[in-house]
């Protein structure tokens, strides 16, 4: 190796601290000096649009933060757009082929939002609600506790079979916001002993200048697009990897066969798993049904995770969303680990109302849940369950989605997409889209007949899935949960 002046190596490491401190909150100034020298990085083309996750806990009570769907200038156009909605709503009832048909409407004349409100805080409940208790919860408001028919649902891992993925999105030609994922490479960081390395921080920069961010999963892995940051296709790109102190470096070049493997001496894992765990939620008026089974599914997954062998220290949270005009544009509830605040205060008052035309705000939505909650820092896994039955708005400009799930992939975040009755292909689009690049599995509720919600659980969808399995929803997303947490068990100390 030609090493480098004293002068330029120091103007190198500089620059190769500023690239991934920029993106950490509350990071060292300086790194050490690693051992292999780094990649002289250069101060990248494209800033990171977000703050690695920081918090240290979720000990608190539920918290809520609403975003209005109205202006507040005109209350009786406010009254008049939620009666042409309410209208509106059995029109949304039709068949997915009129649902695709009118997946370009937008909202006529919706007003901006105004600035978000934070709610009061419900009272603190007793600690043995926490999560930390080992008793079942049993918090559901009488009503809640009716019998439901069984939520089934299957699952399809795009990353697992990318060519059937590819092959998907070549023959689905609808409206979303394009990144170019034809071409990736796998990422392996592992220590010394060969045990995967998980929740690492990654830089990656092209010899352009371009940079992209990501964080390992907890298997020590995490999939680099190329193409999805950097226009100008460069033949190489370097790679820098850290946690906790200490970090390594590699090198991607274009077309090679084998995975980018870094070795990087870190502390061995937690040895309880911590678990931040989002559930995002279309909420418009088509979502009735499906909320109101959400409601005694989610009791069922909340008790069953915090029930697994590992005990996992989980953090709960919930983003409910609708569409300009509405009452609300989208209601967050921080990550609390206070489960049976959690059902009485966020998830049981949720009703499904509003909506309209046939988009909804997804992308605020998803943009509250990657940047405004308090996700914790090294050593957690950090997934979001998507619930939806329509696109989001493309029509609205920032956020996006596409910039969204880019700094989901840096801040270690994995969405899985659920598809409820009614979506689209376009809406089964963009659930793949942001499920495959941040590494998570598209999902999706079947039934009796596929073409009919209303016929009860069963194996069958609308939707371009091949070679899946079907289970109840519950079961499904506890499984999900698990291979997750699974993955840092692996490591061990």
């Amino acid at each position: 190796m030609t090493l480098l002046p004293p002068s330029r190596r120091l103007v190198a490491l500089a620059c190769a601290c500023w690239l991934l401190t920029s993106c950490s909150a509350g990071a060292q100034a300086l790194w050490p000096e690693p051992r292999p020298e780094p990649p002289a990085f250069t101060q990248p083309r494209n800033r990171p649009n977000f703050e690695a996750p920081s918090a240290t806990h979720c000990a608190r009570p539920v918290s809520t933060r609403e975003v209005p769907g109205w202006s507040g200038n005109d209350a009786q156009d406010r009254r008049g757009l939620r009666d042409e909605r309410a209208r509106a709503l059995p029109e949304r009832s039709a068949g997915a082929a009129e649902r695709s048909a009118r997946s370009g409407d937008h909202s006529p004349g919706a007003s901006p939002p105004v600035a978000a409100r934070t709610l009061p805080a419900p009272a603190p409940v007793a600690p043995s609600a926490q999560l930390e208790s080992s008793a079942p919860h049993d918090f559901a408001p009488r009503q809640q506790q009716q019998r439901h028919e069984p939520v089934t649902a299957g699952v399809v891992d795009d990353n697992a079979d990318f060519t059937a993925y590819l092959a998907f999105r070549d023959r689905t030609p609808v409206p979303h916001r394009e990144r170019d994922v034809r071409e990736r490479y796998l990422l392996e960081v592992k220590d010394a002993r060969g045990r995967p390395v998980g929740d690492a921080e990654v830089a990656v920069q092209a010899s352009s200048g371009y940079a992209a961010w990501a964080r390992t999963d907890a298997g020590g892995q995490a999939w680099l697009h190329p193409d999805a940051f950097d226009p100008s296709r460069s033949g190489r790109y370097d790679v820098l990897v850290r946690k906790e102190g200490r970090q390594a470096a590699a090198r991607l070049v274009r077309g090679q066969k084998s995975a980018v493997e870094v070795m990087l001496d870190a502390p061995p894992a937690p040895a309880r798993a911590r678990l931040d765990l989002v559930f995002l939620v279309d909420a418009t008026g088509s979502m009735a049904d499906e909320i109101d089974k959400l409601k005694a599914t989610l009791r069922t997954i909340t008790s069953e995770v915090a029930s697994l062998p590992s005990r996992p220290d989980i953090c709960l949270g919930l983003v409910a969303y609708r569409d300009r005009g509405d009452a609300f544009l989208l209601r967050s509830h921080d990550f609390s680990n206070d489960v049976g605040g959690f059902l009485q205060h966020a998830l049981y008052p949720l009703q499904a109302a509003g909506g309209g035309d046939y988009p909804e705000a997804m992308n605020e939505a998803l943009h509250e849940t990657v940047h405004q909650l308090s996700w914790r820092g090294t050593g957690t896994t950090r997934m979001v369950v998507l619930l939806a039955d329509a696109p989001p708005h493309l029509d609205y400009g920032a956020p996006h989605y596409d910039e969204d799930m880019l700094a989901a992939l840096g801040k270690g975040i994995k969405v899985f997409g659920v598809g409820a009755s009614g979506l689209d292909r376009q809406g089964e689009f963009i659930q793949r889209q942001v499920a495959q690049y941040t590494g998570g599995k598209f999902v999706f509720l079947t039934y009796a007949r596929a073409d009919r919600p209303g016929s009860g659980p069963g194996r069958e969808t609308v939707h371009d899935v091949r070679n899946y399995s079907v289970d109840t929803l519950d079961r499904l997303v506890v499984r999900l949960v698990t291979d997750e947490l699974a993955k840092a068990g692996r490591r061990g100390n």
